[in-house]
């Protein structure tokens, strides 16, 4: 059971690091922490950025897990 954790770990990992970077950027950086970049959100998100938000957050829920199922294996294997 440890091994198969570890090996969805890694790879949930790599997928998340690829999800993520396929996301289109839509801040403007630090200047929009402080209002210097004001735009609407999700007014113009496409069926195809919103399969990939979804596909990201199901990928981080199984990335989740599988980290609390390798403390939880640890504390009581």
């Amino acid at each position: 059971m440890e091994l198969f954790l570890d090996i969805l770990l890694v790879a949930t990992s790599l997928l998340l690091i690829l999800l993520v970077l396929l996301h289109r950027g839509k801040g403007g950086g630090l200047s929009s922490l402080f209002g210097g970049g004001v735009q609407s959100s999700l007014s113009g998100s496409t069926v195809v950025e919103k399969n990939l938000d979804r596909l990201t957050v199901f990928t981080g829920l199984i990335w989740l897990i599988s980290i609390i199922g390798i403390g939880l294996e640890i504390k009581f294997g």
